[in-house]
C-alpha cells in the first residue's frame, strides 16, 4: 500500500468521523443540528454539480432548476396528493432527474460559453414558471408543507426531530456518495475524464461524446434532485429562489473553493460557504462580499482549491 492510498484512506476515515459525530459537537462551536443538515445537503448538491463541471469539464449554471424542481415535486406531493415522505421524496427525484434528462438532451451538442449560457436560460425558464404559477407553487410566497414520519411497519422514523432528520439525510448522502465514487471509477467515469482532458482525442478514439455528456448531465441532475428533495424537507418550505441561477452559481463556487478536481472538495467548500453565510448574514447584509473575497483569493492563489492545496502539502 503506497503513501497515496494510505492518505486517501485516512482522509476517508476523517470525513466520515466528522459527519457521523457532527451533531454531538456542532453546538459547542456555535452551530445547531439543522445547520449541520444544511451543510450535508448543500454539500451533496455541490458534489453532484462537480460531477459534471469538475469531472466532465463543461461549465453549467442551471443545476438549481433541478434542485428546486425536486423540492417542489416533493412538497406538492406531500401537501396535495399523498402525505408520505418516501413517495414525495421519490416523486421529487423523478421530477428533477426527468427535467435534467430532457434539458440535457437539448444541450448535449453545445460546448463552451454556449453550453453555460443555455443552462442558465433553461434554468431561468423553470424559475419564472415557479414564480408566476401562484395557484400551484405559491409564487413569491413559496410553498409550505410538513415532512411526515416514515412508517416502517415495526417502527416509525420521526423526521420532526432535527437529529433524526440529520442521520436520515446522512444515510441518503452516504448512498449517493458511494454511487458517485463507483461511477467515477467505472469505465464511464474514465471516459468523462478523457473528455475533460481532450475531447477531440476522445472523439478520435470512437467515444460518443455527446451521448456521454447527456448521460453525465442527467446523472448529475439526478443527484442534485436528491439534494433538492432533502432541502425542501429540511425547511418544510420551497420558494422560487431555490431555482434561481444564482443558486447554481453558489454550487459551482463551493466546488471551486473546495477543489473541483477532488471528490470531497465540494463538500468542504459547501461547509465553508454555508457556515460563513449563516454567521455573516446574522451580523451584516453584505455577507456575500466576504464570500466573494474568499472566492477571488482561492482562484488567484490556490486554483485547485483547498483540498488541492492540502494534497500538495502532504505529497
Amino acid at each position: 500500500m503506497n503513501n497515496n492510498t494510505v492518505g486517501k484512506s485516512i482522509s476517508l476515515i476523517v470525513v466520515w468521523a466528522i459527519l457521523l459525530t457532527l451533531p454531538s459537537w456542532v453546538g459547542a462551536v456555535g452551530g445547531y443540528t439543522d445547520l449541520a443538515s444544511r451543510v450535508l445537503i448543500i454539500g451533496l448538491a455541490a458534489m453532484a454539480t462537480n460531477l459534471l463541471v469538475g469531472h466532465s469539464g463543461v461549465m453549467a449554471f442551471g443545476h438549481a432548476a433541478y434542485f428546486g424542481l425536486s423540492a417542489y415535486g416533493t412538497g406538492l406531493v406531500i401537501k396535495y396528493l399523498v402525505p408520505s415522505t418516501p413517495i414525495g421524496f421519490i416523486a421529487g427525484i423523478l421530477a428533477g432527474a426527468l427535467g435534467g434528462a430532457l434539458i440535457g438532451h437539448l444541450l448535449a451538442k453545445l460546448r463552451g460559453i454556449y453550453f453555460a449560457l443555455a443552462t442558465i436560460a433553461f434554468g431561468q425558464v423553470f424559475y419564472f414558471i415557479a414564480f408566476r404559477w401562484n395557484s400551484v407553487t405559491g409564487g413569491d410566497n413559496g410553498l409550505t408543507f410538513h415532512r411526515q414520519p416514515i412508517d416502517l411497519g415495526f417502527a416509525q422514523i420521526d423526521l420532526s426531530s432535527s437529529l433524526v432528520f440529520y442521520y436520515t439525510a446522512l444515510a441518503v448522502f452516504a448512498v449517493c456518495a458511494a454511487l458517485m465514487a463507483v461511477l467515477l471509477r467505472s469505465p464511464f467515469g474514465h471516459t468523462l475524464l478523457a473528455m475533460r482532458e481532450n475531447e477531440r482525442r476522445a472523439r478520435f478514439l470512437g467515444i460518443p461524446v455527446n451521448q456521454h455528456l447527456w448521460l453525465a448531465y442527467t446523472v448529475s441532475c439526478a443527484f442534485v434532485a436528491v439534494a433538492g428533495s432533502l432541502y425542501g424537507m429540511l425547511n418544510n418550505f420551497v420558494s422560487p429562489h431555490n431555482l434561481h441561477w444564482t443558486q447554481s452559481g453558489d454550487f459551482v463556487l463551493m466546488a471551486v473553493i473546495g477543489g473541483m478536481r477532488s471528490f470531497w472538495g465540494p463538500l468542504l467548500g459547501a461547509a465553508i460557504f454555508v457556515v460563513l453565510q449563516d454567521y455573516l448574514s446574522s451580523i451584516t447584509d453584505s455577507w456575500m462580499f466576504f464570500i466573494g473575497l474568499i472566492f477571488v483569493l482561492v482562484v488567484l492563489f490556490i486554483p485547485r482549491g483547498i483540498v488541492g492545496l492540502l494534497q500538495r502539502k502532504t505529497s
